[in-house]
Formats: structure tokens, C-alpha cells, sequence
């Protein structure tokens, strides 16, 4: 029979019975902050927001995208060697020295636990070749990710310029995406570090402004940030359980008490709801698909209590062809996805291996099995 090319959608919608999710809270946590916003580390999932989109002055957080732009450079062995222009920056500093060499590794460090402005310039320097070229590595990363309300003109988040802004979810898109990356996970979490002082008998030693670190059992790492126009700007990030948060407040006059009321909002509403499991699904409305199908990832999804009956899962086939029934390969044949009260919050692909049917035996063979099995002779010798 020849299968038609057009695509067959299988909708499979199962009604998901998920246990051990706390009970939501009603109350929104109160935060002091002008702009405030909690999302779910994995998913993107938004918890809580408070003027999210807003655009604001991000003073020194805006060192996140420097950090990461340093670190995906590929060039941190590298040493650089300090500019007069990077140990003029004002304000905060690590005090750097003009001709002074320093591995880019260390420069990060002193930006993210001592918001050093000098380690800003001297990391624009070294990985945008300029302070120019860096600010538009910044704004193409920017674009990359999805930050669409935000615009670079520094890399350390100064007020020396109209045109530096971004957002409370703008930020958070963008500590997401930085924390996929192990080693901004290391250097943001770091509380104390020791960087050489090649001018001086003595290390230099940098502890963490972030004082999160110490003050909440449950943060992983973030940063701090002030300036006279921004106010107190903070990143944070926390895990407790399976659950990872990302916190971000502008213009917060009491952020530390405003991450940790978000935090502990945000764990006690929701939990990882584990809506499809690795492995096989089923698809018993088709045969050529039955006993074949699979996903590679478990769906996960922050859900509350009241949410647990809102969700369905729908199996979008693409129509069985010849190459896949014969192939002992794998193939991308659909998506599962996940709905959520009626909207798509997660999609997944799915996976088709052939199972390879045993060989039918001949007379021939099942004599031959009787014989050995007869005068003893059998696989176990």
C-alpha cells in the first residue's frame, strides 16, 4: 500500500494526575522594588512580576553580559595587559595598574564578586578589541537571546550614557542564559577568590558583594548593582530541590528582603510537575507506530495545585513513511507538546526507532534444537 505524503496529526490528550504540589499561596510577595520579576530557571516559566517590562537604568548588572561575552570569547588563559584607559573608570574598582598583566580568568572574577569598573574596560578591551566593538558584541548578543527592550552603551553599567537600559525580565532572560554556562554557574557563585598581584608580595583576595550568598542558604550566585540614577539594581540566583529561581529587582531599596520573599513565594507555590517521563509514549491510535515512539527529556514544568488539572498533552505526528519502518536509526518524527489551561508552554521532539523483529525459524532450525537439546549438547556447552 502506498502511504500519502500528507501530514496525519495524532492528538493524544491525557488528563495528568500530579500529587505532592504544594498549595498555592494567594498572596503575591510584596517587594519594594520599582520593577521585580521571579522565572524559573528551565522552562523561562514568569512566577511573579511586578512592571517587568518597564525599561530602567541597570547599573552594574549589566556586568552579566559582560561576563559572559569574556567567558564565551574562548580566551580566559589569556593575559591582558591593563590599558591608562581602564584604570581611569570611576567608581568601584580592584585598582588595577596601567601596564599591569592579569589573565582575562581574573578579570571576571574581580568583575562579577567586586564589580570592578577597571576589569569592565580592560575585558571590553581585550575581547571587543575597543570599547565600541565591545558595546556592539553586547547589543548582537542581546538581539541573539530575545532581550528586545534592552540597549548596551557601557560594559559596566555607569551613568555616563542616555542610551544604557533594559528591563527586570530582560535581565532575567539574560542570567538564564548565562547560567546554562558552567563556568559563569563557578564565577557567580564564587565567595571568595585570590588573584595574583603581580606589582606586590601579596595576593589579592576578592570577596562577594553579593551578600545573598551568605544571608539565603538556598542562592547559587547573581549580581550587584548601584548608581546614583539606577538606584540598587539586583540579579540572584537560587536552588532548592529540583527547582532553580532567577530573581531580578531595579530600583529596589530593600532587594535582599525582596529576593528572598520572592524566593520563598516562589518554592512554596510551585513545584517541578514532571508532566511526560523519559522514554516511551504511547500512540495506540496508529499501529505503525505503536511500541516505537520516544522522548529523550522528561517535560518538567512549575505548576501549582490549582494547576494540576489544566494540563493535556497533545502528540503531533508527522505520517509513517517506508524509510522509518525498514530503518534502524532513529528518526525526528513529531513533537510532543505540553498545554497549559490551552496554551503551548512546552514542546518536545519525538523519536522513532524501528524494534527489529526477530528471524522466524525454519523446520530445519527447530529439529536441529530438538537433536542438541537430545543428546545433551546446548548453549551452556
Amino acid at each position: 500500500m502506498r502511504m500519502k505524503s500528507k501530514l496525519l496529526t495524532i492528538s493524544l490528550v491525557v488528563s495528568l494526575f500530579m500529587v505532592n504540589i504544594p498549595q498555592k499561596v494567594d498572596a503575591s510577595p510584596g517587594v519594594s522594588a520599582a520593577s521585580a520579576v521571579l522565572i524559573e530557571q528551565k522552562t523561562g516559566r514568569v512566577l511573579f512580576e511586578k512592571d517587568a517590562h518597564t525599561k530602567r537604568r541597570i547599573a552594574s548588572i549589566t556586568k552579566i553580559m559582560t561576563a559572559i561575552l569574556a567567558i564565551e570569547s574562548g580566551k580566559l588563559n589569556q593575559t591582558v595587559k591593563v590599558s591608562e584607559q581602564a584604570t581611569r573608570a570611576e567608581g568601584s574598582s580592584v585598582y588595577l595598574k596601567p601596564g599591569e598583566e592579569i589573565k582575562l580568568n581574573d578579570l571576571v572574577y574581580g568583575l562579577m564578586l567586586r564589580s570592578g569598573n577597571d576589569t569592565a574596560v580592560a575585558i571590553a578591551e581585550k575581547v571587543g578589541g575597543s570599547l565600541d566593538g565591545f558595546v556592539y558584541l553586547m547589543n548582537q548578543k542581546a538581539k541573539e537571546i530575545g532581550m528586545y527592550n534592552t540597549h548596551f552603551s557601557n560594559p559596566h553599567g555607569l551613568d555616563d550614557h542616555e542610551n544604557h537600559y533594559s528591563t527586570a525580565y530582560d535581565m532575567a532572560i539574560l542570567m538564564r542564559y548565562a547560567m546554562k554556562d558552567k563556568t559563569f554557574q563557578k564565577i557567580s557563585g564564587t565567595k571568595v577568590y585570590k588573584a595574583p598581584n603581580p606589582t606586590e608580595n601579596w595576593d589579592r583576595v576578592w570577596k562577594n558583594k553579593n551578600r545573598l550568598l551568605t544571608k539565603y542558604k538556598y542562592t547559587t550566585g547573581g549580581k550587584t548593582g548601584y548608581t546614583k540614577r539606577a538606584k540598587r539594581t539586583l540579579v540572584t540566583t537560587a536552588t532548592k530541590g529540583d527547582m532553580n529561581l532567577i530573581a531580578v529587582t531595579l530600583n529596589g531599596p530593600d532587594d535582599w528582603n525582596d529576593h528572598i520573599s520572592m524566593y520563598e513565594g516562589g518554592f512554596k507555590e510551585y513545584d517541578m510537575a514532571e508532566v511526560v517521563a523519559k522514554g516511551k509514549i504511547d500512540a495506540a491510535n496508529t499501529q505503525y507506530y505503536k511500541g516505537v515512539l520516544y522522548v529523550k527529556k522528561s517535560i518538567v514544568y512549575p505548576a501549582t495545585n490549582n494547576e494540576m488539572n489544566l494540563f493535556s498533552v497533545k502528540l503531533k505526528l508527522n505520517k509513517s513513511k517506508k524509510k522509518w519502518i525498514v530503518s534502524k536509526n532513529e528518526e525526528i518524527v513529531g513533537k510532543a507538546a505540553v498545554y497549559l489551561d490551552g496554551k503551548v508552554v512546552q514542546e518536545e521532539p519525538i523519536y522513532f526507532q524501528k524494534v527489529q523483529e526477530k528471524k522466524k525459524k525454519s523446520l530445519f532450525d527447530f529439529v536441529k534444537e530438538i537433536f542438541l537439546s537430545i543428546v545433551g549438547v546446548n548453549g551452556n556447552g
